[in-house]
């Protein structure tokens, strides 16, 4: 049985209105236009110039977007190859500067553990019934990896008592079973 690849609109930017396309794998759940749009709303006066990591990348569309709409660098993490194959040729089939992205193939958990890079904005789209969102945004804020924005997108709706301390729970929303929210850093 023939498989096609599945097709995403980017919403604003540079490639506004372009498509990405990206296996059609079960484990992918892509960010809908609906929530892209309202995130990036959100972060209307951030993204330009900012360092952004989308872990859990999947179709890599908010690293995309994020990049789209003035992000200085992305990087993405995703560990099925061939999952991240398709996002490297999206990006390069956008034409997206060599230096402003970077793909790491590699377990979120595990690559989290390497790094001390400081990104501006981390994108948390963990696969659903994932119950490590604490321990994994713990991980993040332990390792000094995210200062500024953190987004996360759950199945149930984000209790403040599962950010550790440090965050707080700027905006949330729902669209269907999604829940969405933006959590900013506190500041001292």
């Amino acid at each position: 049985m023939q498989h096609h690849d599945r097709t995403l609109r980017i919403i604003g930017g540079n490639w506004r209105g372009r498509k990405i396309t990206f296996p059609q794998i079960d484990v992918i759940r892509p960010t809908s236009d609906r929530v892209r749009e309202t995130l990036f709303n959100w972060l209307m006066h951030d993204i330009n110039g900012a360092r952004c990591l989308d872990l859990f990348a999947g179709s890599g569309a908010l690293g995309i977007e994020a990049l789209s709409r003035g992000a200085e660098s992305v990087t993405l993490v995703e560990q099925d190859k061939k999952i991240a194959a398709s996002i490297e040729d999206n990006l390069d089939k956008l034409g997206a500067a060599n230096n402003t992205w970077r793909v790491e193939v590699n377990d979120a958990y595990q690559w989290i553990k390497n790094q001390d890079t400081a990104y501006d904005i981390v994108f948390l789209d963990p696969p659903f019934g994932d119950d490590k969102l604490a321990e994994l945004v713990t991980l993040i804020t332990k390792q000094g990896i995210a200062y500024r924005c953190l987004y996360v997108e759950t199945g149930q709706p984000l209790e403040s008592g599962v950010l550790p301390g440090g965050w707080e729970i700027v905006k949330q929303k729902r669209a269907g079973a999604v829940h969405y929210a933006l959590c900013g850093a506190i500041s001292d």
